[in-house]
């Protein structure tokens, strides 16, 4: 039986549910461009009642007036601003590119898992899971690209079209 995208999705945040334990709880929706993540992501918000924050659109907002060095110092507290409104236990973020701008030296893996400890977070990855033997490696744009990254995970929950669900914990 195929599932869609969004099955796997509301299939990986039920697996989270049942495991509060977790020190983090991040489920990273990988896939390229026009590959059905936002789609996925808004059937799984209606249908679990659950917010869908344009992460892109949420954080330029809130950064827009301050300087280079003020942008860079602020994310993190911008990003806990933008959460913390939210009562629900989990939050679903597409649109996370900006979080791979280099002028804003954040290490985006490290961020998600870091706000994942409060609550359930499910991001889409604009790019790619990529697989070495056993390790599975996110990438994301291309090796030249400013804001290439690609970086071994461990401790989080995959959800990539067609491969479904990966544990890599």
């Amino acid at each position: 039986m195929t599932h869609s995208l969004a099955d796997k999705i509301q299939q990986a945040l039920r697996a989270m549910r049942k495991a509060p334990e977790l020190p983090e709880r991040l489920v990273l929706v990988a896939g390229p461009s026009k590959s059905g993540k936002t789609r996925a992501l808004q059937a799984v918000a209606a249908r679990e009642q659950l917010p869908l924050l344009n992460l892109n659109l949420e954080l330029s907002r809130r950064l827009l007036d301050l300087s280079q060095r003020q942008r860079v110092l602020q994310l993190r507290d911008a990003l806990a601003s933008i959460l913390h409104g939210l009562s629900q236990d989990a939050v679903l973020l597409d649109n996370t590119e900006i979080l791979f701008d280099p002028d804003l030296q954040q290490h985006p893996l490290h961020l998600l898992r870091a706000f994942s400890r409060d609550r359930i977070l499910v991001a889409s990855w604009n790019g790619v899971v990529k697989r070495d033997g056993r390790h599975h490696w996110m990438v994301h744009a291309r090796p030249g690209h400013p804001a290439y990254f690609c970086e071994k995970v461990e401790g989080i929950l995959l959800v990539a079209s067609p491969n479904g669900i990966v544990d890599v914990r």
